[in-house]
């Protein structure tokens, strides 16, 4: 129970950053189909600076770094979604999707280039970092605390309130309902669709350094992030775009994968004899389910997916 409980709130942790990421985008008018790409890139960032970061340096300054450098790297690479929507109208769903695949691809020949130019042997697509990992973890008792836990729920709250309590956060959805009517009262909707898709791409960066870090030491960037940013898209969907809901959608979606972990650890499971594939597949299947019947009532910020153009009334 205690491991079921560990993995559900890490793998949560992940879906709130990553959904909240596309959250903010979507409130400015910006579709973020490309979180999976961005999380891998966020991964790679935090991997790399795990691997070449001294391992004598104090731990609360190594979690800074490496948070940093997902953070950073999240964000240069969603500019690529902001400057072809924005900047060239784009569309945005292609471009997202443009960058599911590039993301991968970079962190795959950037791996294989750096782990061959230190062994012309080694040309594996892997980045180990189990002893810098430990940083991010504290054992109390049984169960095995990750910072990044508190991280995610700090930055649920923070932004609810940014998006419903500050004057930012208002006029970022005001971009997202309706543009025009925002830039008629000074609001400069570029600006704000920019900020919209950089913490975009700065959740969602932190989310795949969560992810990587989620209960292994080594990473094989050939395997990307498992459809984590589809699920995040998911979870956004399910809690409506709104903070609190993404965080209990997160939750329950959370459960389902942790369950591929530890169900060997329920007789009742595994007296099922389900295959082990089935519960491998399982959140994925609950999303579709969900999805179904979640999406007809689903109202998403109007002016979502247009690009904007001032001229237009």
């Amino acid at each position: 129970m205690v491991l079921l409980i560990q993995y559900t709130l890490i793998f949560a942790s992940v879906l709130v950053l990553v959904a909240l990421g596309g959250c903010f985008s979507e409130h400015s008018g910006v579709i973020n189909i490309g979180l999976e790409g961005i999380m891998v890139m966020g991964a790679l960032g935090g991997a790399l600076a795990m691997k070449f970061l001294p391992e004598t340096l104090a731990a609360p300054l190594m979690i800074l770094l490496v948070i940093l450098s997902s953070v950073v790297i999240g964000m240069i690479f969603s500019l690529l979604l902001g400057v072809a929507a924005i900047r060239f109208n784009a569309d945005q769903t292609l471009v997202g999707t443009a960058l599911n695949l590039l993301g991968p691809a970079i962190a795959v020949v950037l791996v294989r280039a750096i782990n061959s130019a230190e062994s012309a042997d080694n040309v594996s697509s892997a980045v180990s970092y189990g002893q810098e990992k430990k940083a991010f973890l504290a054992n109390i008792g049984d169960f095995e605390f990750n910072w990044f836990m508190l991280i995610a729920f700090l930055v649920l709250i923070a932004s609810y309130i940014v998006l419903y309590k500050t004057k930012f956060g208002l006029r970022l959805c005001a971009c997202g309902e309706h543009p025009q009517a925002a830039d008629s009262v000074g609001i400069n909707v570029y600006k704000m669709r920019y900020a919209g898709v950089l913490i975009s791409g700065a959740l969602g960066g932190l989310g795949g350094l969560v992810y990587i870090t989620a209960g292994v030491s080594e990473w094989k960037f050939e395997n990307g992030v498992a459809g984590f940013g589809f699920l995040a898209l998911a979870v956004m969907i399910f809690g409506q775009w709104k903070p609190v809901n993404i965080g209990l959608a997160a939750l329950l979606f959370g459960l389902f994968r942790a369950l591929s972990n530890v169900y060997t650890g329920f007789d009742a499971l595994v007296a099922l004899q389900i295959p082990s594939t089935v519960y491998n597949m399982l959140p994925y299947i609950i999303s579709l389910i969900v999805l179904v019947f979640v999406s007809k009532k689903s109202r998403a910020p109007k002016a979502e997916g247009i690009p904007y153009d001032k001229g237009q009334r």
